[in-house]
């Protein structure tokens, strides 16, 4: 056997394997006399039907078995050896497949692209500089949380006349036409112009407007149509009032601290405002250290500048795929899968020469995490807590132990963002839900 590498580029190679009779016939020949020994051929006994017949019906395929298996030990153990990484999965070259004489042909070559990295030089001190962002709610925006859980959590009533806010139950009817509709007008929903005509109306009242031009959004989910049938709803109609449903806010008692956090979470309109403002501050924190790590590996990819193999990686895409994705899928979405690559390649690099690694305990730590958040507003707390075990188990061994090696991998790369901000100029900023939306549209 004779194996050659031939580099491209500095980042793409050919790898050509020679393979002589030698190589694989002593494989091959054992393999057709087990087959032998097990063959149930007709007209001759379970395993006493000639050599020189079994080599016949399945020597070919045992031929193509045999040397497609040395190939792929071979190959593996050979890009193991080298300095480089590999990145994706060696690409048989498959123009000339088709030449191949399984039946006379006794010496074959083969060919594979690769794509790799080398010669990684992954190195951060405190000249590199970032930044590690952290919020803090406004009492405004507190305010109108608390609002809307006191709408959310408030009773119906059917007031005798109609005000801003209320939605008015009635029936729909064209003009000059025969289209009709019952169903539910939320006073939101009203264009300013039109609305003083909706307020103060009483039950079997009737108004005349034109819904194309009074409801200023979602005119088809509004009324509740398709959306092809938009255009009947142009011109004059009249709306009979059936009803007026109006919610009332719930009042900031001992009944709504119960339905919103559960029962004895929270005695006083202080300690309710208090777990609202930290649940915010959790939530949009959350979301503030995702933007915040990812703008530290940016910063990562950027030093390190890695030039991965770009038309290799999208063959091996679109190869790996096939069916599932498109040449326009991959061109479209390839960025995206550039980035993720170069920061785990950076990760475990990082993590390698650290000597950083995810611990069993610290996977199923952050798995019961995760599990506390899914069920936060629940309000099982006691019950989730005496069942964590099953939940955490039940989740890591699903999807063929997948989610236990995301979830490690997850782990690991929060150890190594954690060593890399501990060793870089890492300036931390406190900022507003404004100004974090202003760097999420930059």
């Amino acid at each position: 056997m004779e194996i050659t590498l031939d580099k491209h580029s500095a980042n793409q190679a050919s790898v050509k394997i020679t393979l002589n009779e030698a190589d694989y016939q002593p494989k091959v020949d054992a393999k057709v006399k087990e087959y032998a020994r097990k063959a149930n051929i007709k007209g001759f006994r379970p395993g006493k039907a000639p050599i020189a017949m079994v080599k016949k019906l399945y020597g070919t395929s045992v031929l193509v078995d045999e040397i497609n298996g040395l190939l792929s030990s071979s190959l593996n153990d050979y890009l193991k050896s080298q300095t480089f990484r590999i990145l994706g999965d060696p690409l048989p070259v498959i123009e000339d497949a088709d030449k191949i004489d399984w039946a006379n042909q006794k010496d074959f070559q083969f060919e594979y692209k690769i794509g790799f990295v080398d010669n990684l030089d992954i190195n951060f001190d405190k000249s590199l500089n970032a930044t590690s962002y952290s919020l803090e709610v406004d009492q405004a925006t507190i305010d109108d949380a608390v609002s809307n859980l006191r709408r959310q959590y408030g009773s119906m009533t059917n007031p005798e006349e109609s005000q801003e806010g209320d939605f008015i139950y009635g029936d729909l009817k064209e003009v000059n036409g025969d289209f009709e509709k019952t169903f539910s007008l939320p006073l939101s929903k009203v264009d300013g112009r039109s609305l003083k005509k909706f307020i103060g109306l009483k039950k079997g009242d009737i108004i005349e407007f034109d819904p194309s031009k009074s409801i200023k959004e979602d005119l088809a989910e509004t009324v509740g149509v398709e959306e092809e049938e938009v255009e009947k709803l142009s011109g004059k109609f009249t709306f009979i009032v059936q009803n007026i449903n109006r919610t009332e806010d719930a009042e900031l008692n001992q009944e709504l601290f119960d339905k919103v956090f559960g029962p004895g979470q929270v005695d006083s309109e202080e300690a309710f405002m208090e777990k609202v403002k930290a649940i915010m501050n959790d939530n949009y924190n959350r979301e503030v250290k995702v933007f915040s790590d990812e703008k530290i590996k940016d910063t990562l990819i950027e030093n390190v500048k890695i030039d991965l193999p770009e038309d290799f990686l999208k063959e091996w895409l679109l190869r790996a795929n096939e069916g599932k994705v498109t040449s326009e899928q991959v061109e479209k979405e390839y960025p995206i899968y550039a980035k993720q690559l170069q920061w785990t390649i950076i990760s475990n690099e990082i993590a390698k020469k650290n000597e950083i690694k995810a611990e069993h305990e610290e996977v199923i730590e952050k798995t019961k995490e995760m599990v506390r958040e899914q069920f936060a507003s629940s309000g099982m707390g006691a019950q989730l807590e005496n069942s964590m075990d099953m939940f955490v188990d039940n989740y890591l061994q699903g999807n063929e132990g997948q989610n236990y090696m995301q979830m490690l991998t997850s782990v690991q790369n929060e150890k190594v963002l954690a060593h890399v901000k501990e060793n870089i100029d890492l300036t931390e900023e406190v900022i507003s839900i404004d100004k974090f939306k202003e760097l999420i549209e930059n």
